[in-house]
């Protein structure tokens, strides 16, 4: 009876720890919508069902020689818990070295999903304990434990699946919630931001801006999901907020939609229109669509704020008759131009032409990168809108602050990290390299390379190796599979391939950097250029 304790506790043990993984990979995968998890187990399941398929093909070997299904069951039983055995070495080790950048959080629903999980779990267990006299009984109950252990991604997916209609119910709870609150507030300003790129960068630079003046709410972090506004708006919109912004986030087309329906802005930014998550969307047209659906949901009194730089701006034909304000850089013919821009490591100036006046106003800001001044001129458009003079414009772009992890200048121990590490794409990638190439000392670039750009991939982040070779003295690559365009980009471009390193944990680029810096006497400046999440971990 001893063994048997011994393997369903260590089964046991086992189980929990898969969980946790299945659960957190199920919540950074927006619980299996558009099938996001899903996909992301048939990219992580081949490891599995190699030893599974082993196991089956000896037993069915057994089959053969014995000719008694209870023996071959016995023999599978064995099988299958000596395998599971060395898969629970193997996983100890894993975790040992596991490099969690978004830990799971323990929300209510998640709560839920461990109980639901634990229940799945317990109905062998039961039984187990109920025939603990009958041997048989005991090892085909194991035998159970083991093979639902092997499909434990599976195990919590269907968790979710019998938990779905109570959590939609939850979900129009909260919606209906939110939706009354913004009704009680007839003079609240609705601004919605979306956009392949920026959304984050562009939504906290307005935020300071119009704070100058009203009291503005922008939903935190990257909360841009339906379940974000509401939990923004049911938790955080008071009597005194003047203004909110929602960041409008998307996979599919159709999502950003739900969004508007949800808090009908009268005012919408967007910012570039590119290929990130291309993957999802299918193309690039999806993408525009999709994108516009900000813009196009707008009541016919309302404001858009668009980029005449963007062609796929530019050239769509929208299909409501809204006020629309363009600002650019390159492009001489919108309302709202910047010019004489001039960045170095402490920040960037430049002077703004309005179309209806003649003066150009100088304004200054800490933020590093072109594309801060595109988010900049897309504040200022509206904060003009709003009433804002222009001495408090510019008072309010000089008090604008740095948003973390997006091109982040900052003092990290013996060198100077530019922190772009979230959510890397082809324009913002490029534009973070022309920013390390106006640093001066030594130049390094730490990159696990860009993601969900589907068959564009290879391609873009070639070319990002292309424009690291024109910058950086080092380039470190986190992770061999997934960086290898990068290194051809470097190698075909002359870079020294001496001063390429390769990691698959961005915590030792920290040592070499380290390492570099007091070994030389000029400063080192390290862009860290995107930080996969952890459902890319290699």
């Amino acid at each position: 009876m001893l063994i048997y304790i011994v393997l369903l506790a260590l089964i046991s043990l086992t189980i929990i720890v898969q969980s946790k993984k299945s659960l957190h990979m199920l919540q950074q995968n927006l619980y299996n919508e558009n099938n996001r998890y899903l996909k992301w187990v048939a990219k992580n399941y081949k490891e599995y069902f190699n030893i599974l398929i082993i196991a089956i093909i000896l037993t069915i070997i057994g089959a053969f020689i014995a000719y008694d299904l209870d023996r071959v069951l016995y023999f599978l039983s064995i099988l299958l818990i000596g395998c599971f055995s060395f898969e629970c070495y193997q996983l100890s080790k894993i975790l040992e070295n596991d490099q969690v950048k978004k830990p799971l959080v323990i929300t209510k629903r998640v709560k839920r999903l461990i109980i639901t999980t634990t229940i799945l779990y317990l109905i062998p267990i039961v039984v187990l304990f109920y025939k603990k006299d009958q041997t048989e009984i005991i090892w085909y109950m194991l035998l159970v434990l083991v093979v639902m252990s092997y499909f434990n991604h599976f195990i919590v997916l269907l968790s979710n699946m019998i938990n779905f209609p109570y959590e939609r119910g939850v979900y129009y709870y909260y919606k209906n919630k939110a939706k009354s609150t913004l009704k009680n507030r007839n003079n609240l300003r609705v601004i919605g931001i979306t956009g392949s790129y920026g959304k984050t960068s562009s939504k906290n630079i307005l935020s300071d801006i119009l704070n100058i003046k009203y009291n503005a709410l922008p939903t935190p972090r990257n909360l841009n999901t339906p379940n974000g506004l509401m939990i923004t708006i049911n938790n955080h919109l008071d009597k005194f907020t003047e203004i909110f912004i929602a960041e409008m986030g998307a996979y599919v087309r159709g999502e950003i939609k739900e969004l508007c329906d949800l808090v009908h802005p009268k005012y919408g930014i967007l910012t570039r229109i590119g290929t990130a998550h291309l993957e999802s969307f299918g193309s690039e047209e999806n993408i525009q669509r999709a994108k516009f659906e900000l813009i196009e949901s707008l009541p016919s009194d309302g404001i858009g704020v668009l980029n005449g730089d963007d062609e796929k701006q530019v050239d769509y034909q929208l299909q409501n008759p809204v006020e629309i304000i363009w600002v650019g850089i390159d492009n001489q013919n919108v309302d709202v131009r910047a010019m004489d821009i001039k960045s170095n490591h402490k920040g960037t100036n430049f002077k703004v032409k309005f179309k209806d006046d003649k003066e150009k106003y100088e304004f200054q800001t800490k933020l590093l990168g072109k594309h801060n001044v595109y988010n900049i001129l897309a504040a200022i458009a509206l904060g003009r809108k709003f009433g804002i003079s222009i001495s408090e414009l510019q008072q309010a772009v000089r008090g604008v602050k740095a948003v973390e992890h997006r091109l982040e200048l900052k003092k990290l121990g013996s060198f100077y990290q530019i922190d772009d590490a979230y959510n890397s794409n082809p324009v913002g990638a490029k534009s973070a390299v022309e920013v390390l190439g106006m640093m001066p000392g030594i130049k390094v670039v730490v990159t696990p390379g860009m993601i969900e750009l589907g068959k564009m991939e290879e391609k873009y982040n070639k070319e990002l190796g292309s424009q690291i070779a024109g910058v950086a003295d080092y380039a470190v690559l986190i992770g061999e599979q997934h960086t290898k365009p990068i290194y051809e980009g470097l190698i075909e471009n002359g870079f020294d391939k001496e001063n390429i390193i390769v990691y698959n944990d961005v915590r030792t680029s920290y040592e070499f950097i380290n390492q570099l810096a007091s070994q030389n006497k000029k400063d080192v400046y390290a862009l860290f250029e995107n930080d996969l999440p952890d459902t890319y971990n290699e």
